[in-house]
């Protein structure tokens, strides 16, 4: 059953990881008022993947305990 709901948790954080992706890439001006050039869509993406990153190394540790969990209990 955790298994499912990890599963259904992942795909949630990757439409919002691919919709924010889209939205860095269309928007002309950020919220200050400064027009977006590639260089600083660039690095908003790079930010957005530090945080994808760190988002997939708890889901990896989260991942690791349910497995571990469920052994447990059929053992």
């Amino acid at each position: 059953m955790l298994k499912k709901l990890w599963w259904v948790v992942n795909v949630i954080w990757a439409a919002i990881f691919v919709s924010g992706a889209v939205f860095l890439l269309v928007r002309k001006y950020d919220a200050a008022g400064i027009y977006q050039t590639t260089e600083l869509r660039l690095s908003a993406l790079a930010v957005e993947g530090a945080f994808l990153i760190f988002i997939g190394l708890c889901q990896a540790l989260a991942y690791y305990f349910i497995k571990r969990s469920s052994q447990v209990h059929h053992q």
